[in-house]
């Protein structure tokens, strides 16, 4: 297909690219070759995918329009293709958590998600980057090199799941799968202009997800628009008896709850501005568009008042020993028995047992996995673990209840999603704390298990992305849904368009 043709087709929606689908004025095959073009365009410029599975993508899109001539019933999404984050197995395809310890792995299963996908005829682009165990803030610490933002390739896209994230936004694929443990769907979102949702703990299936913190971690949608997260979360939503933290609950209904926003009739919705997620240490930027998007809440006629959550400044301190501690007894199993790396002791070390792990671990892991392992393996040491970790897990309770006193009074919650735009590479890179920081607002919805959803709220002085963030009450992922769909149409009015709009890519010939 010609440069225009295809450049028309990886800027719709995934929502109309269904509808185009379903009514034959584009194949499946089609959708997916138009994507693997542009993806052989972008990679040079962008690197978010570590594995494109071409052969598999056309295969499975073949196969969707197969179903299509035949008459069947077609889901949602049907024909649209999908990334997926390397933190999620896929049968057949490497999968590696961008880890050297996990190079060459080809998993023999699929996760519940991947094969929720499959079935409703969705083709595998490929597996996205992401920090090395989905442990950082920039895709700065994947060790297969770092993904670009694509609104300025100097800096980064956001972490962990940078990778889905870019290649949403590059236009390498119109939806992806990411994981979120302390706001790796969010952030990234925010950074790169696309919409990310972390859904209720336990709404979606983590079997098959690779452990990074079991209590926290969360697969969610990437997408451009709100519409389009909202059919992803539906499809990959549910119940799973393979997951023994999945809420045997049907997904609640947030397609129609976002369409039921594109109305933009907000009458009668209490919105919530937290009062701990404003102020010193959020960039001029990002304040002024959060401000506006408020303003915006308030024409569609939203109620808004200013909600306290005092135990949030504690959040950041009790995740940074609540997840390292769970990392260190979920990456205890990478020690090169069983699978992955194996790096054998040089000539004159015994070649023990112990001396081999500890070779594997040391060659296998990052600068950055190590660190936390190292500090969560302190927090849980004989003599620690109450002071540190069951200290830490107090405070969770506390700020479970501050945001159920909350809820009591407004029906979300709302903050900008990430305290900066994208910064540049290297530039908190040898600052771990400060690169932490970047979490800040994003890390209490992990705590306390609740939805929340990154839209952009358009762009900076500097023509940077800005997010803003909803968060709802456990298992009420559809409010979300409706308030973010609103924001979004206001919005595209005042900024004449999608954000994307304003995005150079010279990856695709324009």
């Amino acid at each position: 297909m010609d440069k225009n043709t295809r450049n028309e087709i990886v800027k719709l929606s995934a929502s109309q690219m269904a509808e185009e689908f379903k009514s034959g004025e584009i194949s499946s095959r089609e959708l997916v070759d138009a994507h693997l073009d542009v993806i052989e365009s972008a990679e040079p410029h962008i690197n978010a995918f570590l594995k494109v599975s071409a052969d598999e993508a056309r295969s499975q899109a073949d196969a969707a329009d197969a179903r299509r001539a035949a008459g069947e019933e077609l889901a949602p999404l049907a024909g649209v293709p999908i990334a997926v984050k390397d933190m999620i197995v896929t049968k057949g395809i490497e999968t590696t958590a961008a880890s050297k310890i996990l190079e060459g792995w080809i998993p023999p299963y699929d996760a519940t998600v991947v094969t929720k996908l499959k079935e409703a005829g969705m083709p595998i682009l490929g597996k996205t980057n992401l920090d090395e165990f989905a442990q950082g803030s920039s895709t700065e610490h994947s060790a297969y090199g770092t993904t670009k933002n694509p609104w300025d390739t100097q800096r980064v896209p956001g972490g962990s799941g940078g990778g889905s994230a870019a290649a949403v936004g590059a236009f390498e694929a119109p939806l992806a799968l990411g994981t979120d443990t302390g706001g790796s769907i969010r952030q990234p979102g925010a950074l790169t202009g696309t919409v990310g949702t972390k859904p209720t703990y336990g709404g979606v299936s983590r079997f098959g997800a690779i452990a990074m913190a079991s209590s926290l971690d969360q697969i969610g949608p990437v997408s451009r628009t709100v519409l389009d997260s909202a059919l992803l979360q539906e499809t990959i939503g549910g119940h799973d008896p393979k997951d023994s933290t999945s809420i045997p609950s049907p997904a609640p209904a947030m397609v129609a709850a976002a369409r039921e926003g594109h109305k933009r009739d907000l009458k009668g919705m209490k919105v919530g501005l937290i009062k701990e997620l404003s102020g010193d240490g959020f960039q001029e930027g990002v304040t002024a568009r959060f401000n506006e998007s408020v303003e915006e809440l308030k024409a569609m006629g939203a109620e808004v008042v200013e909600v306290s959550l005092p135990n949030l400044k504690y959040a950041l301190g009790a995740y940074y020993i609540i997840m390292p501690s769970e990392v260190s007894s979920n990456l205890a199993r990478y020690d090169g028995m069983r699978y992955g790396l194996r790096v054998m002791p040089p000539e004159g070390v015994p070649a023990t047992a112990a001396n081999m792990m500890a070779y594997t671990r040391e060659a296998g892991f990052g600068d950055e996995v190590k660190r936390r392992i190292i500090l969560g393996t302190y927090a849980l040491s004989a003599g620690y673990y109450d002071a540190w970790y069951g200290s830490a897990q107090k405070v969770r309770t506390l700020i479970i209840e501050d945001f159920n006193k909350a809820f009591e009074q407004v029906d979300v919650l709302v903050s900008p999603t990430s305290p900066t735009t994208a910064f540049n590479f290297g530039e908190k890179s040898g600052d771990p704390l400060a690169m932490y920081l970047g979490d800040i607002a994003t890390i209490p919805a992990n705590l306390a298990g609740v939805p929340a959803i990154s839209i952009p709220a358009g762009v900076d002085e500097s023509n940077l992305p800005v997010g803003f963030q909803f968060i709802a009450p456990q298992q009420h992922d559809d409010v979300l849904y409706k308030p973010a769909a609103a924001l979004e149409a206001a919005l595209e009015d005042k900024w004449n368009g999608p954000v994307w709009q304003s995005l150079s890519t010279p990856w695709l010939g324009e």
